[in-house]
């Protein structure tokens, strides 16, 4: 995975300006406590991120982009 793809699946899911507040608030415990950028940044395979996104969001991401 890319990191447009990325991105553009977090705005898909949570749109323009959430997907941003998201991945800069949010601790996800499937990142060991981390908010999606400092997973990033920390340099987490960004597929694991994506995955982590999907189990704690569930149906809010559309099926066909979660993978």
């Amino acid at each position: 995975m890319r990191q447009t793809e990325f991105w553009r699946h977090m705005t898909e899911t949570f749109g323009e300006g959430y997907a941003a507040s998201v991945a800069a608030d949010q601790t996800l415990p499937q990142l060991d406590g981390n908010t999606i950028n400092e997973a990033l940044a920390a340099n987490w395979d960004l597929k694991m991120v994506w995955m982590a996104v999907c189990e704690a969001y569930g149906d809010r991401v559309p099926s066909r982009i979660r993978r």
